[in-house]
């Protein structure tokens, strides 16, 4: 007699099947990249949801605080008064420094440093994953987010745009442990290089050899190289420098100046060789350079005057 239901393969079958199907999956994707333009178009489909997942928290965080003290408010009114007016103070020194430093280099015929383009962003989520320190924010390819586009809070530098959906990005933290980050000392100008080491308040900076001049308390910021974050920015600050013998290089422990475990408003920069490049294809001279044609018409009537001269000396001797 036949049953209804039939008996398909047995657990130990399926399991097999299902790991290998896995294997091959991360394998694809991760040598291959097969799946990196699907990733684009779920992380766009995803975005309402993760909106929408986010709403109750914005709407809870506006109405605390809406409800805030009317004496907590005054004292921060007041704390921000005294902060603005000591801002205000180093601001007026920054203008004079500006101010002298383009002077100079006019003088020395170097090219003066243009305002680059900024952008506001709003953290939405966090991953969750433990070996990974990673962020969402709200702001995508239809805002002209980049990969590798540089990301900084009012501390100091985050980390990079590592992914771009249409309507928001992941950011790379420096804390991570695939990152790392080319940087100098604020003191001598030696340079490093600072790598995250998986927790949001630490970095680690490798391969210093004992000599090297590098306290605890040193300001470490980005050195420009490799033409991803701009020069000059705060990174991180030394916060422990052990110089064992045994070991061939000194273990250097820092802290990063931004607060990784706090992050909310991020700010996004973009290179100046991204405007300029603008700027140049609006040159005039690059629209219409002269061509060998043109060359030849120039140097061609005064090859005709020298024959004409030679001519003459000829029936005169």
């Amino acid at each position: 007699m036949d049953t209804i239901f039939t008996r398909g393969p047995s657990l130990n079958n399926r399991l097999a099947l299902a790991l290998v199907l896995s294997v091959l999956l991360i394998f694809v994707d991760h040598k291959l990249e097969g799946f990196k333009s699907t990733r684009v178009y779920l992380n766009s489909f995803m975005s309402p949801i993760q909106y929408l997942a986010n709403l109750p928290g914005v709407i809870l965080s506006e109405s605390a605080q809406r409800l805030a003290s009317k004496e907590r408010l005054l004292e921060e009114n007041q704390t921000m008064s005294n902060q603005l007016l000591l801002m205000s103070q180093k601001l007026q020194q920054f203008d004079v420094l500006a101010k002298e430093n383009e002077q100079l280099r006019l003088l020395l015929d170097a090219p003066v440093r243009k305002e680059s383009r900024k952008m506001v962003a709003e953290l939405m989520a966090v991953d969750k994953n433990p070996y990974s320190q990673q962020v969402l924010i709200n702001k995508g390819a239809i805002d002209g987010v980049y990969l590798s586009q540089p990301v900084i809070d009012d501390s100091g530098i985050v980390g990079q745009i590592m992914e771009v959906g249409s309507t928001n990005s992941r950011v790379l933290l420096l804390a991570d442990v695939t990152h790392a980050i080319p940087v100098r000392s604020l003191r001598n100008d030696i340079r490093f290089i600072a790598t995250g080491s998986g927790s949001l308040n630490e970095l680690y900076v490798e391969h210093v050899p004992h000599s090297v001049d590098i306290q605890e308390g040193d300001v470490l910021i980005s050195s420009g190289l490799g033409s991803v974050f701009p020069e000059g920015y705060p990174v991180a600050r030394v916060k422990q420098v052990v110089r064992d013998e045994s070991r061939p290089f000194s273990r250097v422990i820092v802290t990063p100046t931004a607060s990784l475990d706090r992050l909310r408003h991020l700010l996004l920069l973009w290179h100046e060789s991204d405007e300029s490049q603008d700027s140049k294809t609006q040159d005039p001279k690059m629209q219409n350079p002269k061509t060998l044609d043109d060359a030849t018409e120039e140097q061609a009537p005064e090859d005709k005057d020298s024959k004409d001269i030679d001519q003459e000396e000829s029936e005169n001797a």
